[in-house]
Formats: C-alpha cells, sequence, structure tokens
C-alpha cells in the first residue's frame, strides 16, 4: 500500500483520488489515468496487488531469474546471451570468470576500451534502473553519451552499488533505423497453459527517446508498440508516462506503425524453446534483442508489469487474468 501511494503521480491525479483507488483497488494513480478509470470499471483491470502477488508464481524458482548473473549463466547454454566482463559485489571487483583475482577500476576501464562498448546494470533491480552505458571511441571515454575523462568514470564506477559489465551487443539495421541511440528490445511473455506448453501470450518492441537515454524501458518514460503475434506487425506505439500515441518515432520521424520486427519468426521460436527448456517456470517475461546474426536474450523476468499490457485493455477478464486466476492469483 506504501508503495502505492509513494509512486510517481505524472497525471496529477488528486491525493484523494489516490487514496481511493488504492485502498479500493490496490490502482495508483498512474493506472487511474491511463486506463481512464473515471470512465471504465476497474472490475476490468488488473491491480498493483494483483501483479505483486503473482510474483511469487514461479516459486522456488523465481531467485533463478531475480539475480542477472544467475540468469546468465543458466541460459548461456541454451541461447545467445551478453557476455559478462566485470562483476562488483560488496565492494569486491573481479572480472567474470577469471578465478579470484581481484582487479582495479583501472583494468575495468581498460577492459571497456578494449571491448568498446558496455551496459552496466545493477544485480537485481529492474525497471531500467541503475542502467549505464559506457562507449570508448576514437579514445574517449562516454557514459550516457557525455564525455568523462579516466578519473570520473572511475569515481563513477567506485560509486555505484553493486553491478556487473556486459558487452553491448549491436542491434538490427532496422531497429537501429527507428533509434539509434538506445537499444530496442522487444518484451515478449510466455505462459504455460493447463495443458503444459509454453505459449507466447503477448509481446512489445521498447522504444527509446532522447529523454531515456541509454534505455529504452517503458517504465522510464520509453514507447512500446505492441507487436503482432502471428507477423511481427507494429501498432501505434503508446507510454507510460502521458496519453501520447505515435504513428512514427518522435525524434527519428521513422514510422512505427505498420513496420515489421525483423526476424520476428526466430523470437517467437526461441521464446518458446526457451520456455520449453525450463518447464518448471510458468511464466516468463522474455527481454530480447534482435541482430543483425540472430536473437540475443537480455535477461528474463519471473514477472513482467501489468501496466504494459493494459494499455491496450484490460486483462481481468483477459488471458492473464485467466492465467492468474488458475495460479490462485486472484479469485
Amino acid at each position: 500500500m506504501t508503495r502505492i501511494l509513494l509512486a510517481p503521480n505524472r497525471f496529477g491525479v488528486s491525493l484523494l483520488t489516490r487514496i481511493r483507488m488504492a485502498v479500493f483497488g490496490g490502482f495508483i494513480g498512474d493506472q487511474y489515468a491511463l486506463y481512464d478509470l473515471k470512465h471504465r470499471s476497474k472490475k476490468e483491470y488488473l491491480s498493483e496487488f494483483d501483479w505483486y502477488r503473482s510474483r511469487w508464481i514461479n516459486e522456488p524458482f523465481d531467485a533463478m531469474l531475480n539475480n542477472k548473473i544467475i540468469c546468465n549463466e543458466v541460459l548461456q547454454p541454451h541461447a545467445n546471451v551478453s557476455p559478462i566482463l566485470f562483476v562488483k559485489n560488496k565492494k569486491r571487483l573481479v572480472r567474470y570468470g577469471a578465478g579470484r583475482d581481484r582487479i582495479g577500476y583501472a583494468d575495468v576501464v581498460a577492459g571497456v576500451r578494449e571491448t568498446g562498448s558496455v551496459f552496466m546494470k545493477p544485480l537485481t533491480a529492474g525497471k531500467g534502473k541503475g542502467v549505464h552505458r559506457i562507449d570508448a571511441r576514437d579514445g574517449r571515454l562516454l557514459l550516457d553519451e557525455a564525455e568523462k575523462t579516466e578519473a570520473e568514470l572511475i569515481a563513477f564506477l567506485q560509486g555505484q552499488p553493486d553491478w556487473f559489465l556486459t558487452e553491448t551487443v549491436a542491434q538490427h539495421a532496422e531497429l537501429d533505423a527507428i533509434f539509434d541511440r538506445t537499444s530496442n528490445t522487444i518484451r515478449l511473455i510466455t505462459m504455460r497453459t493447463g495443458d503444459g506448453g509454453a505459449q507466447p501470450f503477448f509481446a512489445v518492441l521498447r522504444l527509446g527517446t532522447s529523454d531515456t537515454v541509454p534505455v529504452d524501458n517503458g517504465s522510464r518514460g520509453g514507447l512500446v508498440a505492441k507487436v503482432d503475434l502471428a507477423s511481427g506487425e507494429l501498432t501505434e506505439a503508446r507510454t507510460l508516462w502521458s496519453h501520447g500515441v505515435y504513428q512514427s518515432h518522435p525524434d527519428s520521424g521513422a514510422p512505427i506503425a505498420g513496420a515489421v520486427v525483423p526476424r520476428w519468426q526466430e523470437v517467437v521460436d526461441t521464446a518458446v524453446r526457451l520456455a520449453d527448456e525450463f518447464p518448471f517456470l510458468q511464466f516468463v517475461a522474455w527481454d530480447f534483442l534482435v541482430a543483425d546474426d540472430g536473437v540475443w536474450v537480455i535477461e528474463a523476468n519471473t514477472s513482467s508489469g501489468v501496466n504494459i499490457v493494459q494499455l491496450w485493455g484490460g486483462q481481468r477478464r483477459g488471458p492473464l487474468g485467466d492465467f492468474y486466476r488458475a495460479h490462485g492469483v486472484i479469485a
């Protein structure tokens, strides 16, 4: 309840309405606005309470996905995953996979220069929090596109809590053409149905903007366009931060609605195959990056926020609600 009441209020919903929505339904103010609950019934929508309870559906295997290092290790034999280069944990800095030798921050910077581009991610946080991109280009060091000296970058790395660095994978040229300042990734959800088979349920292409660099996450203000599961064709893009609807990208002008995700069938096949490799997982929100040379798994999540799904309509009486009901999340 505290989390709901203290959530950002980007739509300026009154305090009285936010309290009423939180106490009598478990909705945050932004959901009240996004779902237009002034005119629509909240009985058609899944709430933050419902999402929170759904995080335990994969128990006791949810920890496998919540810890990004473990998730990378588990998926590595089964799919393309971006190599982890360095890990900082409890103030200890190590080169991943290189034994017990401790290293210094200058070694990390040297590794970045050698690799060319890396993403810095927190060990457990989600929603794009704590994610940064570091590039070494023409002798310069760039942190989220801002030039830094080596001393400044080291000070930044020292000041951040537990994190890891993973090599950047270049996205497919067609995705780069839509917006080239972020890696634009796919969120595809698979759910295990009553007969035990994994099925794709919902997918969006997440698109960064000039305001969200270096990430594309919808929870950070990025755009999301729904993907037709059969064809890979995109709808218009929407955002969790406003009522805006975008037929084309607001920065690049590139068309969004009607565009087709490259290698789409390969994305779907990869998601279903991976879900079936781990039959003890009932629900997985896969994050994929499509590259010119194939499909890469960025991470896998044990749950997915209901906002991104319900931008296109309530799900309490839809497939996601039915799935939650089958697992005792909702009545």
